[in-house]
């Protein structure tokens, strides 16, 4: 059974969801529902007492909720509680809020969007740079991250044909991935970054994301060309790789005297823009 993690935005407001194919079907996380409809300062303390009177009314439809693992604010997969649309629609009858109608169409406009994602997969790529722009990245940079995550998923794709397991060993390769192109973990290239929740890629500027794609692209194809058949084969892989980028890292920051890896993250990396932009244009009218 394929699932599928991602973030869909409400009012510029994360909600998690799992898209579960065999099943055909979204799963949103109640926590950051709830947290949408009511604002409370502690949704998941809200969602405890309601979740207990719910119960006491005998109303388990709502309250019999699954549990799938979820990426925490820690940026740890943690279980945590979903609900189906069916069941989420019935929970919203329960939470006074002006928000529950327009919500509830919200949702359904999520699930019509990935039927119509599965027969036309360019739509997913349009709902991603849509979702990029709305949280106010540049299109140069929207499109070198569209581009990161098809060949991220070229990567895992071969990984999971090879028997690789997601979790521990998908993260072990990517670290030994980041640590060969540009000297750092994945934690402690967050840490450099001044990050802690964040996603790592989504605050990468065009250069990193460029030399992490030249880096992954390569594992992916050395890969199908030498056949790895342990981990540690796929160890060796993922530092070979990381080489590849590492020595075009090298190249570029020779000729051009600017480092690559930069601990702008994606704020910091907007503002420079702008005023880099705003220099252009007084430039030009001088």
């Amino acid at each position: 059974m394929a699932k599928y993690n991602q973030i869909k935005l409400y009012e510029e407001k994360k909600v998690r969801a799992v898209y579960d194919d065999a099943e055909e079907k979204w799963y949103f996380s109640v926590i950051d529902v709830v947290a949408v409809l009511t604002d409370s300062p502690n949704p998941r303390n809200y969602w405890k007492v309601l979740k207990h009177r719910l119960k006491n009314e005998g109303n388990e439809t709502v309250t019999n909720c699954n549990q799938l693992k979820l990426q925490a604010e820690d940026g740890k997969m943690r279980k945590t509680d979903v609900a189906d649309t069916e069941q989420l629609f019935r929970l919203i009858q329960s939470i006074p809020s002006p928000k529950a109608e327009p919500f509830k169409q919200w949702m359904a406009q999520v699930a019509a969007q990935r039927l119509d994602q599965m027969q036309d997969p360019e739509l997913g790529i349009q709902q991603a740079l849509a979702d990029y722009k709305r949280l106010g990245y540049s299109d140069n940079w929207i499109n070198q991250r569209l581009k990161s995550i098809e060949i991220r998923k070229d990567l895992t794709d071969e990984w999971k044909r090879r028997g690789l397991e997601e979790g521990v060993q998908f993260a072990t390769l990517t670290d030994i991935i980041y640590h060969t192109w540009a000297g750092m973990t994945a934690s402690e290239y967050k840490k450099f970054k001044g990050l802690k929740k964040e996603n790592l890629r989504d605050n990468m500027t065009n250069r990193e994301l460029v030399m992490n794609m030249l880096a992954e692209l390569s594992t992916k194809e050395i890969s199908e060309s030498q056949d790895p058949e342990t981990f540690g084969d796929h160890i060796d892989v993922a530092r070979q790789g990381g080489e590849i980028a590492r020595n075009a890292c090298m190249e570029l920051e020779a000729k051009t005297g600017k480092p690559v890896v930069s601990p702008f993250n994606a704020k910091d990396g907007l503002l420079l823009n702008k005023k880099e932009d705003g220099n252009k244009e007084e430039k030009g009218e001088q």
